[in-house]
């Protein structure tokens, strides 16, 4: 008896299971594209974002989708609604009389729930250029740092961490001297284990006051990698440590804004160029190949040292930050940062004059970097990054010379696609003679 009724009580309760399992997909799917392919126009051309949705499989019907629309990071210039029929709604986005781009907000309900999404399209991208100003004694000046940066002892500390090694791979804790008044970096060490000579490979942080931890990634695809932190933290202290100290230097973009010398990203460029030095003073460098790669201020960095670093053979940079920071005074999106954009971010300033901060700037502005990139570069970012805005990005793109691969995925916003991270790794290895 009683193992007749565990047979039923199975029975009903895998019968239930069937009745209410997983969907597979959701009710309700839609897809935005626009009526260029690659979204991208010329300026006065008109823009359409095309939103296509269902329910359970079937067209939507009768259903409102509510959208604005507006130059990049600026008010929105105009909203309205239009209706869904067969499934379909064209949205008109709208021109530019100068390149750049616009964003289409959108949003409808379908049984109560709401659907959100959002989508910018490019005028003549490949014509954006930059407005900060380049200084005329720009080179003048970062060859004075890097002078002075180079002129420092290597003074390195390089601590065996075991607990993060792999069969292949060994890393270490590294602590560089890379500023006056004994100001350093980290840095976690990952060198493949195997006995050989190996190309290097740096990787500078994202913006933030965070714990981060050892990459070993690129050390299993057969590089020697060095990915660190900028503002004199040990990694390895703890996340609420962490959380702390962000509170205290979080705002460290808006530190010494009044003069040029002082500025905070002064040492942290510095500090990035001593990296590749420390890198290429290694036993097991093979002497000739030198990447750095990184994404938003990582991105930056990568681009920072390119320009600074003799060695650099090769950079791989995603959606650049500090990237012609001053847009916003020119009614068009800046990049990270955000300088300019309201009164909240020109508060952060302490009471340095709007000029006096452009004029800082513009020694740090990443597009004054790019023009003077004379190794191959993988660029690569998406239209919808609403953190670096895509046209300061556009703007770093087009100040660099040098030969260059762009791979633009017009749907990611402030990350990548793991494809195209693989991508740049396959291209990198490329450029290693």
């Amino acid at each position: 008896m009683k193992k007749r009724l565990l047979f039923i009580c199975t029975l009903f309760t895998l019968t239930a299971s069937a009745q209410i399992s997983k969907p597979r997909r959701e009710y309700v799917e839609y897809l935005i594209s626009t009526n260029h392919i690659d979204r991208n126009y010329q300026t006065g051309q008109p823009a359409y974002v095309k939103l296509q949705a269902f329910a359970g499989g079937v067209p939507l019907e009768n259903t409102y989708v509510h959208y604005t629309h507006g130059d990049e990071m600026m008010s929105q210039s105009a909203s309205d609604s239009i209706l869904i029929r067969g499934g379909e709604a064209l949205i008109p986005v709208g021109t530019r009389q100068e390149p750049g781009f616009r964003t289409c907000h959108l949003h409808f309900q379908v049984n109560g729930r709401e659907y959100k999404d959002m989508v910018k399209v490019a005028y003549s991208p490949e014509r954006i250029q930059p407005v900060i100003p380049m200084p005329e004694d720009f080179e003048k000046f970062w060859n004075k740092v890097m002078k002075k940066t180079r002129s420092l002892p290597m003074e390195v500390e390089v601590t065996p961490l075991p607990q993060y090694d792999t069969p292949t791979v060994k890393v270490s804790l590294v602590k560089l001297l890379c500023g006056e008044n004994g100001r350093s970096i980290y840095g976690y060490l990952s060198q493949p284990k195997k006995e050989g000579k190996y190309p290097v490979l740096f990787s500078p942080p994202g913006a933030g006051v965070k714990k981060m931890g050892p990459s070993m990634n690129y050390a299993e695809k057969g590089f020697i990698s060095l990915n660190i932190e900028i503002h004199g933290f040990s990694p390895e202290i703890s996340g609420e440590e962490y959380k702390e100290l962000n509170k205290k230097y979080g705002d460290y973009m808006y530190v010494g804004l009044n003069q040029p010398q002082e500025y905070y990203y002064k040492d942290v460029y510095a500090g990035c160029v001593r990296a590749i030095d420390y890198l290429c003073s290694l036993p097991q460098f093979d002497g000739k190949n030198v990447c750095v790669t990184g994404g938003s201020q990582g991105g930056a960095l990568s681009i920072v040292t390119a320009a600074l670093h003799p060695q650099v053979t090769c950079v791989a940079a995603y959606y650049p930050a500090i990237s012609d920071m001053n847009g916003f005074l020119h009614e068009r999106a800046g990049g990270w940062p955000k300088f300019f954009r309201d009164e909240e971010t020109i508060a952060k300033m302490n009471g340095v004059p709007i000029d006096q901060a452009v004029h800082t700037l513009s020694y740090y502005d990443v597009v004054n970097f790019a023009k003077l990139i004379k190794v191959p570069g993988f660029y690569s970012f998406g239209y919808n990054d609403e953190t670096c805005s895509a046209t300061s990005i556009m703007s770093v793109i087009n100040s660099v010379s040098a030969p260059k691969k762009v791979v633009i995925t017009p749907t990611s916003g402030h990350w990548r696609f793991p494809a195209t991270n693989e991508e740049s790794i396959e291209w990198m290895k490329e450029q290693c003679k």
